[in-house]
Protein backbone atom coordinates (compact mmCIF):
# COMPACT_ATOMS: atom_id res chain seq x y z
CA UNK A 1 0.00 0.00 0.00
CA UNK A 2 1.42 3.33 -1.16
CA UNK A 3 1.00 5.44 1.95
CA UNK A 4 1.02 9.62 1.71
CA UNK A 5 0.80 11.67 4.61
CA UNK A 6 0.52 15.26 4.50
CA UNK A 7 -0.71 18.30 6.34
CA UNK A 8 -3.87 20.40 5.76
CA UNK A 9 -4.63 24.08 6.14
CA UNK A 10 -6.69 24.33 9.69
CA UNK A 11 -10.70 24.28 8.99
CA UNK A 12 -11.83 27.84 9.21
CA UNK A 13 -14.33 28.41 6.73
CA UNK A 14 -16.56 31.20 7.79
CA UNK A 15 -19.50 29.60 5.64
CA UNK A 16 -20.56 25.63 5.61
CA UNK A 17 -23.17 24.43 4.06
CA UNK A 18 -24.80 20.91 4.77
CA UNK A 19 -27.49 19.09 3.74
CA UNK A 20 -29.19 15.44 4.01
CA UNK A 21 -32.14 13.78 2.27
CA UNK A 22 -34.15 11.95 4.36
CA UNK A 23 -35.90 8.80 4.21
CA UNK A 24 -38.46 9.05 2.22
CA UNK A 25 -37.46 11.25 -0.31
CA UNK A 26 -37.47 10.15 -3.72
CA UNK A 27 -33.57 9.58 -3.90
CA UNK A 28 -33.23 8.19 -0.33
CA UNK A 29 -35.92 5.54 -1.14
CA UNK A 30 -34.28 4.38 -4.32
CA UNK A 31 -30.68 4.64 -2.22
CA UNK A 32 -32.53 2.69 0.47
CA UNK A 33 -34.17 -0.05 -1.60
CA UNK A 34 -30.88 -1.05 -3.71
CA UNK A 35 -28.86 -1.53 -0.71
CA UNK A 36 -32.10 -3.40 0.85
CA UNK A 37 -32.11 -5.80 -1.99
CA UNK A 38 -27.99 -6.23 -1.94
CA UNK A 39 -28.31 -7.27 1.85
CA UNK A 40 -31.36 -9.86 0.73
CA UNK A 41 -29.03 -11.11 -2.12
CA UNK A 42 -25.88 -11.51 0.18
CA UNK A 43 -28.16 -13.23 2.97
CA UNK A 44 -29.75 -15.92 -0.14
CA UNK A 45 -26.45 -16.30 -1.37
CA UNK A 46 -25.09 -17.66 1.58
CA UNK A 47 -27.42 -19.26 3.70
CA UNK A 48 -27.70 -21.02 0.20
CA UNK A 49 -24.29 -21.98 -1.23
CA UNK A 50 -22.31 -20.53 1.29
CA UNK A 51 -20.74 -17.67 0.23
CA UNK A 52 -21.65 -14.13 -1.44
CA UNK A 53 -22.04 -14.47 -5.10
CA UNK A 54 -21.36 -11.67 -7.67
CA UNK A 55 -23.96 -9.14 -8.05
CA UNK A 56 -24.24 -5.10 -8.10
CA UNK A 57 -27.61 -3.62 -8.37
CA UNK A 58 -26.82 -0.60 -7.54
CA UNK A 59 -29.10 1.08 -10.58
CA UNK A 60 -32.65 2.29 -9.52
CA UNK A 61 -35.43 4.84 -11.09
CA UNK A 62 -38.05 6.09 -9.88
CA UNK A 63 -40.72 8.01 -11.95
CA UNK A 64 -43.36 9.97 -9.56
CA UNK A 65 -47.02 9.27 -9.50
CA UNK A 66 -49.83 11.97 -9.43
CA UNK A 67 -51.77 12.72 -6.77
CA UNK A 68 -54.55 15.27 -5.59
CA UNK A 69 -54.25 15.70 -1.78
CA UNK A 70 -57.06 17.46 0.24
CA UNK A 71 -57.15 18.31 3.80
CA UNK A 72 -59.09 15.33 5.58
CA UNK A 73 -57.52 12.86 2.96
CA UNK A 74 -56.75 13.19 -0.57
CA UNK A 75 -55.89 10.47 -3.41
CA UNK A 76 -53.27 8.74 -5.29
CA UNK A 77 -54.37 9.15 -9.01
CA UNK A 78 -51.54 7.65 -10.88
CA UNK A 79 -48.96 4.94 -8.84
CA UNK A 80 -45.37 5.74 -8.73
CA UNK A 81 -43.41 3.46 -10.36
CA UNK A 82 -39.69 1.92 -9.33
CA UNK A 83 -37.26 0.18 -11.59
CA UNK A 84 -34.71 -2.07 -9.68
CA UNK A 85 -31.65 -2.79 -12.07
CA UNK A 86 -28.25 -4.03 -11.83
CA UNK A 87 -26.96 -7.34 -12.45
CA UNK A 88 -26.81 -10.79 -10.08
CA UNK A 89 -26.29 -14.47 -10.60
CA UNK A 90 -29.41 -15.62 -11.15
CA UNK A 91 -28.28 -19.51 -11.70
CA UNK A 92 -26.50 -21.69 -9.65
CA UNK A 93 -25.74 -24.93 -11.38
CA UNK A 94 -29.70 -26.09 -11.69
CA UNK A 95 -30.18 -23.68 -8.66
CA UNK A 96 -32.58 -20.82 -10.10
CA UNK A 97 -32.52 -17.79 -7.42
CA UNK A 98 -35.62 -16.10 -6.89
CA UNK A 99 -34.31 -12.24 -8.03
CA UNK A 100 -37.77 -11.19 -8.60
CA UNK A 101 -39.28 -12.16 -5.35
CA UNK A 102 -36.41 -10.75 -3.50
CA UNK A 103 -36.39 -7.45 -6.10
CA UNK A 104 -40.34 -6.41 -5.74
CA UNK A 105 -41.44 -8.08 -2.63
CA UNK A 106 -38.17 -7.34 -0.44
CA UNK A 107 -38.77 -3.57 -1.82
CA UNK A 108 -42.41 -4.02 -0.97
CA UNK A 109 -41.76 -5.10 2.55
CA UNK A 110 -39.10 -2.16 2.99
CA UNK A 111 -41.94 0.53 1.92
CA UNK A 112 -44.35 -0.75 4.36
CA UNK A 113 -42.22 -0.78 7.26
CA UNK A 114 -40.67 2.57 6.56
CA UNK A 115 -43.28 4.87 5.13
CA UNK A 116 -46.47 4.93 7.28
CA UNK A 117 -48.71 6.19 4.98
CA UNK A 118 -47.97 5.07 1.85
CA UNK A 119 -50.01 2.03 0.42
CA UNK A 120 -47.10 -0.24 -0.89
CA UNK A 121 -49.64 -2.49 -2.69
CA UNK A 122 -52.02 0.51 -4.45
CA UNK A 123 -49.60 3.52 -4.47
CA UNK A 124 -46.48 2.00 -5.95
CA UNK A 125 -45.71 -0.37 -8.81
CA UNK A 126 -42.93 -2.44 -8.55
CA UNK A 127 -40.54 -3.50 -11.80
CA UNK A 128 -37.39 -5.95 -11.58
CA UNK A 129 -35.10 -5.40 -14.37
CA UNK A 130 -31.79 -7.10 -12.61
CA UNK A 131 -29.97 -9.45 -15.29
CA UNK A 132 -27.09 -11.63 -14.50
CA UNK A 133 -23.36 -9.72 -14.85
CA UNK A 134 -20.48 -9.81 -17.53
CA UNK A 135 -18.61 -13.18 -17.92
CA UNK A 136 -15.42 -11.06 -17.34
CA UNK A 137 -16.52 -9.50 -13.88
CA UNK A 138 -18.62 -12.22 -12.55
CA UNK A 139 -14.88 -14.52 -13.67
CA UNK A 140 -13.15 -11.40 -11.70
CA UNK A 141 -15.16 -11.97 -8.71
CA UNK A 142 -15.21 -15.49 -8.36
CA UNK A 143 -10.73 -15.42 -9.19
CA UNK A 144 -11.09 -13.55 -5.67
CA UNK A 145 -12.67 -15.71 -4.22
CA UNK A 146 -10.66 -18.73 -4.62
CA UNK A 147 -7.41 -17.25 -4.35
CA UNK A 148 -6.38 -17.70 -0.84
CA UNK A 149 -8.57 -14.97 0.18
CA UNK A 150 -7.49 -12.31 -1.50
CA UNK A 151 -10.63 -10.54 -2.65
CA UNK A 152 -9.87 -8.53 -6.33
CA UNK A 153 -11.19 -5.18 -6.92
CA UNK A 154 -14.06 -4.85 -9.42
CA UNK A 155 -13.47 -1.59 -9.93
CA UNK A 156 -11.25 1.16 -10.61
CA UNK A 157 -12.34 3.89 -7.91
CA UNK A 158 -11.76 6.22 -5.39
CA UNK A 159 -13.20 6.51 -1.79
CA UNK A 160 -12.92 9.20 0.82
CA UNK A 161 -13.56 10.16 3.99
CA UNK A 162 -13.23 12.54 7.06
CA UNK A 163 -13.45 13.08 10.86
CA UNK A 164 -14.92 14.60 13.19
CA UNK A 165 -17.44 15.62 11.54
CA UNK A 166 -18.86 19.33 12.51
CA UNK A 167 -21.66 20.77 14.80
CA UNK A 168 -23.84 21.85 11.86
CA UNK A 169 -23.29 18.12 10.25
CA UNK A 170 -24.15 16.62 13.37
CA UNK A 171 -27.07 18.66 14.18
CA UNK A 172 -28.29 18.06 10.37
CA UNK A 173 -28.03 14.06 11.28
CA UNK A 174 -29.40 14.47 14.62
CA UNK A 175 -32.41 16.76 13.48
CA UNK A 176 -33.81 14.54 11.03
CA UNK A 177 -33.07 11.23 12.65
CA UNK A 178 -35.40 13.42 15.73
CA UNK A 179 -37.79 13.95 13.07
CA UNK A 180 -38.10 10.42 11.10
CA UNK A 181 -37.35 8.34 14.22
CA UNK A 182 -40.38 9.48 16.06
CA UNK A 183 -43.53 7.04 16.91
CA UNK A 184 -45.21 8.25 13.94
CA UNK A 185 -48.32 6.46 14.61
CA UNK A 186 -48.60 8.48 18.14
CA UNK A 187 -46.31 11.04 17.69
CA UNK A 188 -47.25 14.11 14.91
CA UNK A 189 -48.70 11.46 12.42
CA UNK A 190 -48.65 14.36 10.16
CA UNK A 191 -44.93 14.91 9.19
CA UNK A 192 -44.48 12.55 6.36
CA UNK A 193 -40.76 11.33 5.93
CA UNK A 194 -40.32 12.85 2.78
CA UNK A 195 -37.95 15.54 4.97
CA UNK A 196 -35.25 17.71 3.52
CA UNK A 197 -32.48 19.81 5.48
CA UNK A 198 -30.13 22.01 4.50
CA UNK A 199 -28.20 24.06 6.40
CA UNK A 200 -26.25 27.58 6.10
CA UNK A 201 -23.72 28.29 8.92
CA UNK A 202 -22.27 31.78 8.23
CA UNK A 203 -19.64 32.16 11.08
CA UNK A 204 -21.80 31.18 14.30
CA UNK A 205 -24.89 32.00 12.84
CA UNK A 206 -27.57 29.21 11.18
CA UNK A 207 -29.79 29.20 8.74
CA UNK A 208 -32.01 25.65 8.52
CA UNK A 209 -34.58 25.32 5.88
CA UNK A 210 -36.52 22.04 5.72
CA UNK A 211 -39.17 20.51 3.82
CA UNK A 212 -41.73 18.26 5.06
CA UNK A 213 -44.13 16.85 2.93
CA UNK A 214 -47.03 16.64 5.59
CA UNK A 215 -50.20 14.20 5.26
CA UNK A 216 -53.65 15.39 4.45
CA UNK A 217 -55.88 13.03 6.27
CA UNK A 218 -54.13 14.46 9.41
CA UNK A 219 -54.83 17.93 8.75
CA UNK A 220 -58.13 19.18 9.04
CA UNK A 221 -57.16 23.07 7.63
CA UNK A 222 -54.57 25.97 7.62
CA UNK A 223 -54.24 26.16 11.13
CA UNK A 224 -53.40 22.42 11.58
CA UNK A 225 -50.68 22.68 9.24
CA UNK A 226 -49.53 25.72 10.30
CA UNK A 227 -49.36 24.25 13.73
CA UNK A 228 -47.26 21.08 12.64
CA UNK A 229 -44.97 23.46 10.39
CA UNK A 230 -44.28 25.10 14.28
CA UNK A 231 -43.95 22.25 15.77
CA UNK A 232 -40.89 20.97 13.25
CA UNK A 233 -39.51 24.76 13.97
CA UNK A 234 -39.39 24.20 17.75
CA UNK A 235 -37.77 21.33 17.46
CA UNK A 236 -34.91 22.51 15.08
CA UNK A 237 -34.60 25.17 17.28
CA UNK A 238 -34.58 23.78 20.25
CA UNK A 239 -31.25 20.56 18.99
CA UNK A 240 -29.86 24.03 17.32
CA UNK A 241 -29.00 25.54 20.77
CA UNK A 242 -28.08 22.12 22.41
CA UNK A 243 -25.29 22.35 19.53
CA UNK A 244 -23.95 25.80 20.10
CA UNK A 245 -25.83 27.75 18.03
CA UNK A 246 -27.82 30.09 19.45
CA UNK A 247 -28.74 32.15 16.69
CA UNK A 248 -30.53 29.64 14.35
CA UNK A 249 -33.23 31.06 12.19
CA UNK A 250 -35.76 28.47 10.91
CA UNK A 251 -38.18 28.38 7.67
CA UNK A 252 -40.52 25.10 7.34
CA UNK A 253 -41.94 24.08 3.77
CA UNK A 254 -40.52 27.76 2.88
CA UNK A 255 -42.71 27.08 -0.64
CA UNK A 256 -46.01 27.64 0.97
CA UNK A 257 -47.88 30.64 0.26
CA UNK A 258 -51.20 31.89 1.86
CA UNK A 259 -53.33 30.20 -0.33
CA UNK A 260 -54.04 26.89 0.61
CA UNK A 261 -53.63 24.70 -2.47
CA UNK A 262 -49.71 25.98 -2.72
CA UNK A 263 -48.92 24.37 1.14
CA UNK A 264 -46.75 20.92 0.63
CA UNK A 265 -49.75 18.68 1.49
CA UNK A 266 -49.37 14.77 0.19
CA UNK A 267 -51.72 12.05 0.40
CA UNK A 268 -48.67 9.60 1.11
CA UNK A 269 -45.46 11.72 3.27
CA UNK A 270 -42.96 11.81 0.02
CA UNK A 271 -43.23 13.95 -2.59
CA UNK A 272 -43.04 11.06 -5.05
CA UNK A 273 -46.37 10.77 -5.17
CA UNK A 274 -47.04 13.74 -7.36
CA UNK A 275 -44.16 13.68 -9.96
CA UNK A 276 -40.72 14.27 -8.17
CA UNK A 277 -38.18 11.34 -9.46
CA UNK A 278 -35.31 9.69 -7.76
CA UNK A 279 -32.36 7.97 -8.37
CA UNK A 280 -29.50 5.94 -6.91
CA UNK A 281 -26.70 7.78 -5.81
CA UNK A 282 -28.36 11.16 -6.05
CA UNK A 283 -28.75 12.21 -2.90
CA UNK A 284 -26.61 11.50 0.52
CA UNK A 285 -23.08 10.30 0.66
CA UNK A 286 -21.57 7.23 2.48
CA UNK A 287 -21.86 9.34 6.07
CA UNK A 288 -25.79 10.33 5.22
CA UNK A 289 -24.67 13.88 4.39
CA UNK A 290 -24.19 15.89 1.15
CA UNK A 291 -21.40 18.07 2.29
CA UNK A 292 -19.77 20.21 -0.92
CA UNK A 293 -17.39 21.79 1.48
CA UNK A 294 -16.21 18.29 2.26
CA UNK A 295 -14.55 16.16 0.14
CA UNK A 296 -17.02 13.43 -1.12
CA UNK A 297 -16.63 10.92 -4.11
CA UNK A 298 -19.35 10.46 -6.85
CA UNK A 299 -19.73 6.89 -6.31
CA UNK A 300 -23.14 5.14 -5.60
CA UNK A 301 -22.55 2.95 -2.79
CA UNK A 302 -25.93 1.80 -1.94
CA UNK A 303 -26.49 -1.69 -3.91
CA UNK A 304 -22.64 -2.12 -4.59
CA UNK A 305 -21.64 -5.67 -3.48
CA UNK A 306 -20.14 -5.38 -0.36
CA UNK A 307 -16.99 -8.29 -1.06
CA UNK A 308 -14.70 -6.47 -4.04
CA UNK A 309 -17.15 -3.14 -4.87
CA UNK A 310 -14.50 -0.80 -3.71
CA UNK A 311 -16.57 2.35 -4.44
CA UNK A 312 -18.61 0.86 -1.37
CA UNK A 313 -15.63 -0.83 0.62
CA UNK A 314 -13.21 2.38 0.10
CA UNK A 315 -16.00 5.18 0.84
CA UNK A 316 -16.44 3.41 4.34
CA UNK A 317 -12.64 2.43 4.61
CA UNK A 318 -10.99 5.56 4.17
CA UNK A 319 -13.91 7.04 6.73
CA UNK A 320 -12.50 4.71 9.88
CA UNK A 321 -9.23 5.17 9.04
CA UNK A 322 -9.79 9.07 9.49
CA UNK A 323 -11.82 8.29 12.31
CA UNK A 324 -9.23 6.26 13.77
CA UNK A 325 -6.37 9.12 13.25
CA UNK A 326 -8.39 11.77 15.39
CA UNK A 327 -9.54 9.02 17.83
CA UNK A 328 -5.55 7.65 18.21
CA UNK A 329 -3.52 10.17 17.30
CA UNK A 330 -4.25 13.14 20.00
CA UNK A 331 -1.85 15.36 18.65
CA UNK A 332 -4.51 15.38 15.15
CA UNK A 333 -7.27 17.41 15.39
CA UNK A 334 -8.73 16.87 11.49
CA UNK A 335 -8.13 13.83 9.26
CA UNK A 336 -8.85 13.79 5.64
CA UNK A 337 -8.44 9.95 3.85
CA UNK A 338 -8.61 9.50 0.18
CA UNK A 339 -8.04 6.07 -0.99
CA UNK A 340 -7.68 4.43 -4.86
CA UNK A 341 -7.91 1.04 -6.62
CA UNK A 342 -7.08 -0.74 -9.40
CA UNK A 343 -9.54 -3.48 -11.39
CA UNK A 344 -7.89 -6.63 -10.78
CA UNK A 345 -6.09 -5.90 -7.65
CA UNK A 346 -6.26 -7.16 -4.07
CA UNK A 347 -9.24 -5.01 -2.38
CA UNK A 348 -6.52 -4.67 0.54
CA UNK A 349 -3.79 -3.53 -1.77
CA UNK A 350 -5.09 0.13 -2.32
CA UNK A 351 -3.06 2.05 -5.61
CA UNK A 352 -2.74 5.00 -3.05
CA UNK A 353 -3.94 6.04 0.65
CA UNK A 354 -3.63 9.60 0.78
CA UNK A 355 -4.01 10.70 4.59
CA UNK A 356 -4.42 14.75 5.45
CA UNK A 357 -4.17 15.98 8.91
CA UNK A 358 -4.40 19.04 10.67
CA UNK A 359 -2.31 19.04 14.17
CA UNK A 360 -3.63 21.25 16.83
CA UNK A 361 0.02 22.39 17.81
CA UNK A 362 0.90 22.87 14.19
CA UNK A 363 3.31 20.27 14.13
CA UNK A 364 4.59 19.03 10.78
CA UNK A 365 2.59 16.12 9.37
CA UNK A 366 5.70 13.72 7.96
CA UNK A 367 6.48 13.07 11.56
CA UNK A 368 2.95 10.93 12.07
CA UNK A 369 3.86 9.06 8.83
CA UNK A 370 5.04 6.05 11.09
CA UNK A 371 1.94 6.29 12.98
CA UNK A 372 -0.92 7.23 10.85
CA UNK A 373 0.70 4.09 8.35
CA UNK A 374 0.48 1.51 11.29
CA UNK A 375 -3.44 2.74 11.73
CA UNK A 376 -4.06 2.80 8.42
CA UNK A 377 -2.59 -0.80 7.45
CA UNK A 378 -4.91 -2.30 10.73
CA UNK A 379 -7.89 -0.75 9.24
CA UNK A 380 -6.76 -2.41 5.84
CA UNK A 381 -6.27 -5.43 6.97
CA UNK A 382 -9.43 -5.77 9.09
CA UNK A 383 -11.41 -5.07 5.13
CA UNK A 384 -13.50 -8.38 5.20
CA UNK A 385 -15.40 -7.42 8.18
CA UNK A 386 -16.49 -5.14 6.61
CA UNK A 387 -19.12 -7.70 4.82
CA UNK A 388 -20.76 -8.84 7.93
CA UNK A 389 -21.26 -5.34 9.30
CA UNK A 390 -22.82 -4.43 5.46
CA UNK A 391 -24.97 -7.68 5.42
CA UNK A 392 -26.57 -7.20 8.46
CA UNK A 393 -27.23 -3.29 7.72
CA UNK A 394 -25.02 -2.20 10.52
CA UNK A 395 -23.61 0.02 8.33
CA UNK A 396 -25.37 2.73 6.86
CA UNK A 397 -24.71 4.16 3.38
CA UNK A 398 -27.40 6.56 2.74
Amino acid sequence: MKLVVSGRPPRDHPVEVVERKGLGHPDSICDALAENLSRNLCRHYLDRFGEILHHNVDKALLCGGSAAPAFGGGHVLAPIDIHLSGRAVGVVGNCPIPLDDMAIEGSRIWLRENLHALDADRHVRLHNAVRPGSQALTELFGRGRSGAGKLLANDTSIGVGYAPISALEFLVLRLEGKLNGRMRAAHHPAWGEDIKIMGVRHGMGVVLTIACAMIDRHIGDVEDYRAETAAIADLARTLAAEHGFDDCHVEVNAADAADPTSLYLTVTGTSAEAGDDGEVGRGNRINGLITPYRPMSLEAAAGKNPVSHVGKIYNVLARDIAEAVVAKVPVVSHAECLMVSQIGKPVGAPVLTHVSVETRDGSPADRLEGVIGDIAAQQVRDVAGLVDRFVSGAIRVC
